[in-house]
């Protein structure tokens, strides 16, 4: 019995590795065995920026000029640190996952993108299944093709759930702050970017006590990774935040 559950754990592995292979590979310009036929790949496109459009708020709707940029990159510091040097997948993030979720048996840690997190929120169910990981890192794949680094980021940004009803950008920065995405303060950009992780938790009406620590460690990755200095960083985490509804 064991050795059968270890043999299914590595054919899961392989099936990872080769998604991850195969992707690695179409984007160095190779040609895949089983890229699909033009006109098959067309239909794919149309369909993805179909449900792509659907899926989307558009009179809610807020483009990435209008957000600032400590927020895009405090979601990036904290959420997705190679965001804007991987196809879609992290590779080193999914191969860590890999070796936890084998060690349980299950699945316990995604290891997810931007880009996986949305294809997530907008096309599938939260199951954290095998068979669910490789269709959300293929849709991924596809998002990563079609769409620009900032569209992908934007367009999650809309989406996420934010906490206490919450869904997107706009309505979280009304909810939490009763203010629009550009009149954002760096400590309150840095305390949104860390509610998305888990919301039920994060929300500051919710619990302000974990917000606040959740807003220390989004600072705190925003330094390490370059876009805060520490002086500036400290000085947020002591700057007084005002709640819509206090």
């Amino acid at each position: 019995m064991f050795l059968i559950r270890l043999l299914k754990r590595l054919i899961m592995l392989a099936i990872l590795l080769a998604i991850m292979f195969c992707g690695a590979y179409y984007f160095s310009g190779g040609t895949i065995f089983f890229e699909p036929a033009t006109a098959l790949r067309i239909n794919r496109i149309v369909f993805l920026e179909r449900e792509v459009n659907n899926s989307l708020d558009r009179d809610n709707y807020v483009s990435i000029d209008e957000m600032p940029e400590s927020l895009t990159q405090a979601v990036v510091a904290v959420e997705d640190n190679r965001f804007y040097t991987h196809h879609g997948f992290d590779p080193e993030g999914i191969g860590r996952a890999v070796l936890v979720n084998l060690q349980y048996g299950e699945v316990k840690e995604g290891a997810s993108t931007i880009t996986q997190q949305l294809v997530k929120n907008m096309f599938l169910s939260q199951d954290q299944t095998y068979g669910r990981k490789a269709e959300e890192l293929l849709l991924a794949l596809d998002m990563e093709l079609h769409y620009s680094k900032e569209q992908i980021l934007e367009m999650y940004l809309n989406t996420i759930y934010f906490g206490s009803g919450f869904y997107g950008l706009k309505d979280a920065c009304k909810g939490y702050f009763d203010k629009t995405p550009d009149q954002l303060a760096l400590p309150e950009a840095a305390m949104l970017a860390g509610i998305p992780n888990a919301p039920s938790v994060y929300s500051p009406y919710e619990n302000f006590k974990l917000a606040k620590q959740r807003q220390f460690i989004v600072l705190d990755a925003m330094v390490r990774a370059g876009y805060l200095r520490e002086n500036i960083a400290e000085d947020a985490k002591i700057k007084p935040l005002y709640l819509a509804h206090q």
